[in-house]
Order: C-alpha cells, then structure tokens, then sequence
C-alpha cells in the first residue's frame, strides 16, 4: 500500500514570543507598565521606556493608585518605576531581537504584555523574614505589515469621491 503524498509548508511565522520568569520586580509597577505598552510599537515602548528610567515621563498608574499622587500633564496620578522599566526593556529587547531571528521584518506591533505574580520566596537572614517581589512578564510581538496589507485590502475596495 502506497502512503499519500504530504508535502510540508513552511508558515513564517507572524509573532515572536520573549518570557521572563521570577524578575525582581514589583508586580503593581509592572502591571501598570504593561498596560502603557500595550499597542504601541516596540521602538515607541523603548523610547517610553527610556524615559521613564530616565525620570522624564511617568507612568500612569489607573489599577493601583492608593496614596499615588498626581504628576503635572495629562496624567493624574503616576510614578517613575525604575527598577522594572529597566527589566521590562530588557525583555522588550529580547523579544525584538527573537522577532528579527525568525524572520519578521521590523516594525513590530506589541500585541501581549502581560505581568503575573510569581512565587514568593524568603529573604536570607537570621531575624525577622521578609518575602520577596517576583512576578513573570510575557510580551509577544508581531509584524504591523500583515495588519497593513488587510486594512488596505479593505480600502482599496472603497470608492473614492
């Protein structure tokens, strides 16, 4: 019995996937990071980013505000989280750098960002133990070209007056 022919397709991909785990970051900062990023293309993330480690533009914070005061602007209540700006760019670019890797051209559009809390361990010391922060952070990237061609699919259809 003769087996069917199959012939294999090579799908390029169209996302590209960077995840850390147990990062010493606050998982509130995080969050609040995530939901800024989310949406906007990877060099407009960095360059935010950037200037939030740099303390130049805070980050709005809507989820967890409790005893946050305001900034001067647009923003009403908002921070400058250091620490896990420069972790969460730090996965950004890994995630830019996988997304190049396989083959995707390079405006990426960020589709996922997404915090979690990670398990909680104890700090070393002899007194008084003290958890640590950990949380996990996924960020998933894809080419902005696919989403071009199928909007101006859509327009092209349009007449024009």
């Amino acid at each position: 019995m003769d087996k069917p022919e199959t012939t294999a397709t090579t799908a390029t991909p169209i996302r590209a996937i960077a995840a850390a785990k147990s990062l010493p970051i606050s998982t509130r900062h995080s969050v609040e990071i995530c939901n800024l990023l989310r949406g906007k293309t990877s060099d407009k993330g960095k360059k935010i980013l950037e200037l939030v480690i740099d303390k130049k533009c805070p980050v709005p914070y809507k989820r967890y505000l409790h005893g946050v005061g305001h900034k001067s602007g647009r923003i009403a209540s908002g921070r400058y989280p250091q620490k896990a700006s420069s972790y969460i760019l730090a996965v950004l670019k890994s995630a830019e750098s996988n997304a190049e890797s396989n083959g995707l051209s390079a405006p990426f559009k960020i589709r996922e960002m997404i915090a979690n809390q990670a398990s909680r361990s104890w700090h070393f010391g002899r007194h008084r133990r003290v958890k640590t922060k950990r949380t996990h952070v996924k960020i998933v990237l894809e080419e902005i070209k696919s989403a071009m061609k199928s909007a101006g699919e859509k327009t092209a259809g349009k007449k024009q007056k």
